[in-house]
């Protein structure tokens, strides 16, 4: 695959898991229609969108993430690597816990919006401040960044595990072992960890598997895709925790075996822009949803319509804001998506 068709799919696979992501944070069922049948039954339709498909997101995300910091590795491109992840990741991280924190800290206190916010008062200064920004306190979707920086900083212990079979084959076991058990590791999440780690070695050691084209490439990726529909349920059955991550590891390979890079045409504009829509969506998700239950009859349809309607409705959102900000901030706008 060549270089521009592979970084096509890439922003093509990015869209589509972003869009996942803001159905996976929309959920509005007892919002608007509060713990009653009604509600049971919304909830468990959009159960099924947001649980059974969203869940593939972020380990989408994680894989994408860690394929693409070890494609084409080595000791001496570490610094360089790191130095690009300062601006496409730990600044963007930094600024979006902090422009959240202070909508937060607004929202708090204008009566139009102190119902929608729903948390009181929201004190203003500088240790609230460095704790919003460190622990995404008030960005809740931003663990994943928070998770994707470990991850980075990890690299001179992964790399020599992950180059080598003996390496990647301990890791794995001790990461599925630490899955099974529900075993916390200090700071990292184990499936966060094993997602990344996952691609990571592919990029090491396999890499054509994932950009070359697959003979038979249809099949492959179904096989991958109905395995990972049996792992999950098996998993709701059992509630084995290793099933789900299983399921959503080879659900995000057959997704990506099965869908071949040189038939995606050219990636849009807005499709691009995918790492400020991931952090712009949840304050559009949650306002709409809140703004919506105080104006909106309380039906069955329209939490769902609403909910089926999100990732649409917040792109079109980021999309004039994008706009907005490359014409008139270009320098913030660079920021906030980092660097993209």
């Amino acid at each position: 695959m060549e270089d521009h068709c592979f970084r096509n799919k890439i922003t093509w696979f990015s869209f589509f898991f972003s869009l996942l992501v803001i159905w996976v944070h929309s959920y509005n069922a007892e919002l608007y229609l509060g713990k009653t049948q009604q509600m049971a039954t919304v909830y468990r339709y959009q159960h099924y969108l947001g649980d059974g498909i969203g869940q593939i997101a972020v380990p989408g995300f994680f894989m994408i993430s860690g394929y693409l910091f070890y494609r084409d590795f080595s000791w001496a491109c570490l610094g360089d690597k790191w130095q690009r992840r300062i601006r496409s990741v730990l600044v963007p991280y930094i600024l979006w816990n902090f422009l959240y924190y202070l909508g937060y800290v607004t929202g708090s206190r204008l009566p139009w919006l102190t119902h929608v916010v729903g948390k009181g008062v929201i004190p203003f200064n500088l240790f609230a401040a460095v704790d919003a920004i460190m622990n995404y306190t008030y960005n809740y979707v931003f663990w994943y960044l928070f998770q994707l920086i470990l991850l980075i900083l990890l690299a001179p212990a992964l790399y020599p595990l992950l180059k080598r079979h003996w390496g990647r084959a301990a890791l794995f076991l001790f990461l599925w072992w630490a899955v099974a058990a529900k075993k916390t590791l200090p700071l990292v999440n184990a499936d966060a960890l094993l997602y990344y780690s996952a691609a990571a070695s592919l990029a090491l050691t396999r890499k054509q598997w994932v950009e070359a084209p697959v003979k038979g490439h249809a099949a492959l990726g179904g096989v991958f895709l109905a395995v990972s529909a049996l792992l999950y349920q098996a998993g709701l059955r059992t509630a084995f925790l290793p099933c789900f991550v299983l399921c959503r590891l080879m659900a995000v390979s057959g997704l990506w075996v099965l869908v071949p890079g040189r038939c995606l045409p050219k990636a849009r504009d807005f499709m691009c822009q995918n790492f400020f829509l991931y952090g712009v969506h949840f304050a559009f998700v949650r306002l709409i949803n809140k703004a919506g239950a105080r104006i909106l009859p309380p039906a069955a349809a329209v939490p769902m319509v609403l909910y089926l309607l999100m990732p649409f409705l917040v792109l079109g959102i980021a999309a004039v804001l994008s706009r907005i900000l490359r014409r008139h901030m270009p320098i913030l706008w660079s920021l906030l998506n980092g660097g993209r």
